[in-house]
């Protein structure tokens, strides 16, 4: 599902990973950990092609990041779904509306079947009934799971999950992990970048660290 070969990535000059490699399979649950300032962020927009790297090879599905050309990429990002921190819902709309905007943006126009893809995906992270309520309105977990509900939208086969529990509490942020894990065993491939090792002494998984400007495999027993 991902593959990184000698991956070289910059940033105004500086750089973030040298002669990096990694292989993630489709289906898979990885927790992506590092200090602040190690690459976590980077690593994952570089899948998404918000940065594109130096040299060496990244491979998304059947995207190759290094040659992708621009008007490709809005077809690439609809194969991944992305959730962050912060939310980022549009404070001046519903859940329903929210949601309604990502799927005309990306080329849905029959009412039915967003209405009803709508009511799927908040099913599916049992936001249920809260589609008329305004974010402010929702509980930080609950606006994180429509956050997820959003990126699950185009039924994307990777999510790419940026501290997805940063501003959550530890009981929210084990449920969010919790609903993560439900959608991994539909066979979507997850991506979580955190610093919040209890969630992982909990909910055990393959772990890789951003360290050095490589990535090392971590023993999840050691966290």
């Amino acid at each position: 599902m991902i593959e990184i070969e000698n991956l070289n990535i910059f940033q105004d000059n500086h750089q973030i990973f040298d002669n990096v490699n990694l292989k993630i399979s489709s289906g898979e649950f990885i927790y992506l950990i590092g200090d602040t300032g190690s690459g976590k962020s980077s690593l994952l927009k570089s899948l998404y092609a918000e940065i594109k790297p130096k040299s060496g090879s990244i491979k998304v599905g059947e995207f190759e990041i290094q040659k992708i050309k621009d008007q490709d990429i809005p077809f690439l990002r609809r194969k991944i779904g992305i959730v962050f921190q912060d939310f980022q819902l549009l404070t001046d709309r519903n859940i329903y509306d929210n949601l309604k905007f990502v799927l005309e943006a990306t080329g849905w126009n029959e009412k039915i079947k967003i209405n009803t893809r709508i009511n799927e995906v908040l099913n599916a992270v049992h936001l249920n009934g809260m589609k008329e309520k305004m974010p402010y309105e929702l509980s930080g977990g609950e606006q994180q799971k429509a956050a997820i509900a959003r990126a699950l939208l185009n039924k994307p086969k990777i999510i790419l999950a940026d501290e997805p529990t940063g501003n959550l509490d530890p009981e929210k942020s084990i449920k969010i992990i919790q609903l993560l894990e439900e959608i991994n065993l539909s066979g979507t491939t997850i991506v979580v970048a955190t610093h919040d090792y209890e969630i992982m002494r909990k909910n055990k998984k393959r772990t890789i660290k951003c360290i050095d400007k490589k990535i090392v495999k971590i023993d999840p027993e050691s966290l």
